[in-house]
């Protein structure tokens, strides 16, 4: 007869290993597979030691030390101390403060949340590649920076920024978007900005420099567009412009000058 929290189970070749699971608060919970009944009978009395007690006072300030003495992996171990201290049972490795939540990639690595995202992150898991942090979603791997109105291939300190200088800060607060638009440059000293639109074919064309972003992103549009019906075989990003109607948008766009010298490289494809 298995341990205490311990159940045997096998793989599709026949080996057989324990799986260690606990039930709280109504709800069954498991704690990982092992390769032993002892390890598994292990992490079943760690766990019941962290919801009943902390294991001595241990809390989540604690997880990097608790997983160098436990054989519970950090996000069962963030699960367990989330339920124990808030009540809230998440499948996700997730720990709630008042107004904010960390979701842990590791023991010593956290991002910080608004808690208004915790339905979206807690039925989803986070992956880190490089520096790239990114969700399955739908069966699509979803960027998480793009949730944040940051654009793909933005430039830190260029188009955005985390004000606290924390970067896996997510909180809205925390963020501000510098440049929303694709080609666009901002310049100049603070007060005095001018916006460069540039487009990148044979190297990067400037397409001209413009006392707003909207015109700027407008022209990079019209740039675009000229470069296609030129025959030029490329994706060009579309700027969306939602500060305009429609028919400002076109003022716009018919009135704004595009560079001579990218006018005459396109002359001679």
């Amino acid at each position: 007869m298995n341990k205490k929290g311990v159940f045997t189970a096998k793989k599709k070749n026949g080996e057989t290993y324990f799986r260690a699971s606990m039930t709280a608060g109504g709800r069954h919970i498991s704690l990982g597979s092992f390769s032993d009944e002892e390890s598994a009978s292990a992490a079943y009395k760690e766990g019941c030691r962290l919801l009943r007690d902390g294991g001595s006072g241990q809390t989540i300030a604690d997880l990097e030390s608790i997983c160098h003495t436990h054989i519970l992996p950090y996000n069962k171990i963030v699960i367990l101390l989330n339920l124990r201290d808030n009540g809230i049972y998440l499948r996700s490795p997730i720990y709630i403060y008042p107004g904010y939540f960390y979701y842990f990639l590791s023991a010593s690595e956290h991002l910080t949340f608004d808690k208004e995202d915790l339905f979206y992150y807690s039925t989803r898991r986070i992956m880190k590649r490089g520096s790239h942090l990114f969700v399955a979603d739908y069966g699509m791997q979803v960027t998480i920076t793009g949730r944040y109105g940051i654009r793909p291939f933005a430039v830190p300190g260029r188009d955005y920024r985390f004000i606290n200088g924390d970067s896996l800060d997510f909180r809205y607060s925390n963020i501000e978007i510098i440049n929303p638009y694709h080609g666009v440059l901002r310049e100049g000293p603070f007060g005095m900005y001018k916006y460069k639109a540039v487009i990148h074919l044979n190297g990067n064309f400037i397409i001209g420099t413009y006392d707003d972003p909207d015109t700027a992103a407008i022209a990079y549009n019209k740039a675009a567009d000229l470069c296609k019906n030129a025959g030029i075989k490329k994706e060009f990003p579309v700027n969306f412009i939602e500060t305009k109607s429609p028919r400002e948008y076109a003022d716009i766009y018919e009135s704004t000058d595009i560079s001579g010298k990218l006018r005459d490289y396109l002359e001679n494809q």
